[in-house]
């Protein structure tokens, strides 16, 4: 199934769902950041997805991380809240989902960097190179929050 992204586009189509979801700035100890390379729209982005119905936000983002990428993380922090109305993400099988999104801040406890079926490549990216990889602003912006070493999580 692929996707799109839409953003402040008024040709986007209506949602019909809303996603609580959670996402993660893993750092290793260089301070490189984890990123994949998604399947389902060849962009770059953080690990994460929608929580289930017995899962807390925290869990939902350690879950995510271990499903997409291999690696125990351990949450460290709060990078901040993204619940945007103007971005709005279209599936192939109908679904048109806004997100409910909290991006936390992790560190790497234990396992394996493997690729899933959600991802075509996985990899540690330094600070700089952020810029050459093709990403959706959104993404970008979590990151960027990030970066920023905020002293209070970003609320949006």
């Amino acid at each position: 199934m692929s996707r799109t992204e839409y953003y402040d586009d008024p040709d986007a189509p209506e949602p019909n769902s809303l996603v609580v979801a959670a996402s993660a700035v893993v750092t290793d100890e260089t301070d490189r950041i984890l990123l994949q390379r998604r399947r389902d729209n060849d962009l770059w982005a953080l690990p994460g997805g929608g929580m289930g119905m017995a899962e807390s936000l925290p869990g939902t983002a350690v879950r995510e991380v271990k499903e997409e990428t291999g690696l125990d993380i351990e949450i460290t922090g709060l990078v901040g809240t993204y619940t945007d109305p103007r971005h709005v993400i279209a599936y192939t099988d109908g679904e048109v989902r806004r997100q409910f999104n909290v991006c936390f801040t992790a560190r790497v406890i234990g396992g394996e960097l493997a690729i899933s079926e959600e991802s075509t490549e996985l990899r540690f990216v330094r600070a700089e190179e952020l810029i050459t990889l093709p990403m959706h602003h959104t993404q970008r912006l979590r990151i960027d929050h990030f970066l920023e070493q905020r002293s209070h999580p970003y609320l949006g």
